[in-house]
């Protein structure tokens, strides 16, 4: 009789945030062990294991072509431009065919929350962003709690699509209300009665 089959659990879907702070974490650890060759060491291995990777990255997006428009959602290389893995993975190596601003719209894209770009500085990597006019008033309650949750979730959108931005900064929205109508009524002639804000008309 065979014996029972030993049941695997599927491997936790990696997330790309979470996998490249354990990597910064790991370097860090190493670095304060005191063993020079150690951590020199580990380093290179860093290197040697992007640029392996990365090759292959190189040879894929080749094969694959260029995205299709977004617009029809064609072509085997614009369904993994959505993918958040592929996607950091393509940025980190300068391999992703999209521009920032692309990458930048497709990260706010998939924040529930929406928001909008105000703008967005190269050489500092600061992205200024809004909450879009499309969330009306039900976009959040505008407590702070809210816009700290969104701007989490926008921070981890950005970080998988465009590490080029090294700051988000959440711009309030301010709404401007129209004065309240004041309602003028005409004078009456001199010397008639009912002298007032309003005239009323009387039956003869």
């Amino acid at each position: 009789m065979s014996a029972a089959a030993t049941v695997v659990a599927p491997p936790r879907a990696l997330d790309a945030v979470e996998a490249g702070q354990r990597v910064e974490d790991l370097l860090d650890r190493l670095s304060t062990t005191g063993d020079q060759e150690v951590r020199v060491a580990a380093e290179e291995l860093v290197r040697v294991l992007m640029d392996f990777y990365g090759a292959g990255l190189a040879r894929i997006v080749g094969r694959l072509g260029t995205p299709a428009d977004r617009g029809t959602g064609d072509g085997p290389l614009a369904a993994l431009l959505d993918d958040e893995l592929v996607s950091s993975l393509l940025a980190l190596h300068d391999l992703h065919p999209e521009d920032v601003g692309t990458r930048i719209t497709r990260a706010l894209d998939s924040v529930r929350d929406p928001v909008e770009v105000v703008g967005f500085d190269e050489e500092t990597g600061i992205l200024r962003l809004r909450p879009s006019a499309e969330a009306g008033d039900g976009g959040g309650c505008g407590c702070p709690s809210t816009g700290a949750a969104t701007q989490r979730s926008v921070e981890d959108a950005l970080a998988c699509f465009v590490p080029e931005v090294e700051q988000v900064v959440m711009e309030s929205v301010t709404i401007d209300r129209e004065p309240p109508l004041l309602q003028i009524a005409t004078r009456p002639p001199a010397g008639t009665a009912g002298a007032g804000a309003t005239v009323a008309a009387t039956a003869p």
